[in-house]
């Protein structure tokens, strides 16, 4: 049986049980301590790695301080429990030899349980860039959430939860520059508005040369500037078209950045619309722009 030991209240700082959505989860004022043997991880977990090294360093200091910050757990059937934040925690108290652990017990559904495993997992303060845009999509998709109910959650302004989600329509090899450090989040905000050569002739400088972010900036937007005092050719568009299909065509634009055409049957009824690309890679383009 569970042993009581009076502290906080854990992840409702996180989460308000008052937000659009959520229902009334109710929480445990107190923790306890829960049978390791009880306690099971769960299979939604978003960290899918543990540093083993940092994991033995953990340990011993749970061999001589314990655990200060308790695991946060719901219980899926009498007397057996499944974590919602804290598996770090869990696996370096196994390490070190304990039996039992302190623990808050929450009453939780499944997705309440993902989208705390989530928030708490982006309070880490060692996760890059694509790790949190990762994840803050993955509540996005998963937690159903619009952008602006993201950022209430996470405690950020929605232009900051923008510019991550943003890092997500890079080039493979440039979101793998800034997990690696090579790249900062402030080079990759002004690569982001370019199109997809160009990105990746800059995110090469950056890496060879050693570029700040402000020649970054300088560089982005002397290209800008030439684009814009460059003729813009009117794309043709049938002279029938309706203002529906001149606004559809506007946020294709928008959203392709691409010669979009539209061809009617030669009945006058439906038609097609064709969206022009010049390599693969600005298909890849197209797909990542539709993700966000």
């Amino acid at each position: 049986m569970a042993k009581k030991n009076v502290l906080g209240k854990g992840l409702d700082a996180l989460i308000s049980a008052d937000s659009p959505g959520q229902t009334d989860i109710p929480v445990s004022i107190e923790n306890y301590e829960i049978e390791i043997s009880k306690i099971k991880a769960n299979p939604d977990q978003p960290r899918t790695s543990f540093d083993e090294r940092s994991l033995a360093e953990l340990a011993d200091s749970i061999r001589t301080h314990g655990i200060i910050q308790p695991l946060t757990l719901r219980e899926v059937v009498y007397g057996e429990y499944q974590i919602i934040s804290g598996e770090r925690r869990f696996r370096a108290a196994k390490l070190a030899g304990l039996t039992t652990v302190p623990a808050y017990i929450r009453t939780a559904n499944d997705q309440e349980t993902l989208e705390m495993a989530l928030i708490e997992n982006i309070q880490r303060e060692d996760l890059d860039a694509i790790e949190i845009a990762l994840t803050y999509k993955r509540l996005m998709d998963e937690c159903k959430l619009t952008q602006d109910a993201l950022s209430e959650r996470v405690g950020k302004k929605r232009s900051t939860v923008t510019n991550y989600l943003r890092l997500l329509t890079l080039e493979d090899e440039i979101q793998q520059a800034i997990k690696d450090g090579k790249i900062t989040v402030g080079h990759a905000k002004s690569l982001a508005g370019l199109d997809s050569q160009t990105r990746k002739k800059l995110a090469k400088r950056i890496i060879d040369e050693g570029l700040s972010v402000r020649q970054i900036e300088e560089i982005t937007q002397k290209l800008t500037q030439k684009q814009e005092t460059k003729p813009r050719q009117e794309k043709p568009r049938p002279e029938d078209l309706s203002e529906k299909f001149g606004l559809l065509l506007e946020l294709l634009d928008a959203k392709f950045n691409a010669k979009i055409q539209f061809k009617r049957n030669k009945s006058g009824e439906g038609g097609s619309i064709v969206i022009n690309y010049a390599s693969d890679e600005e298909i890849e383009t197209f797909i990542r722009n539709l993700s966000i």
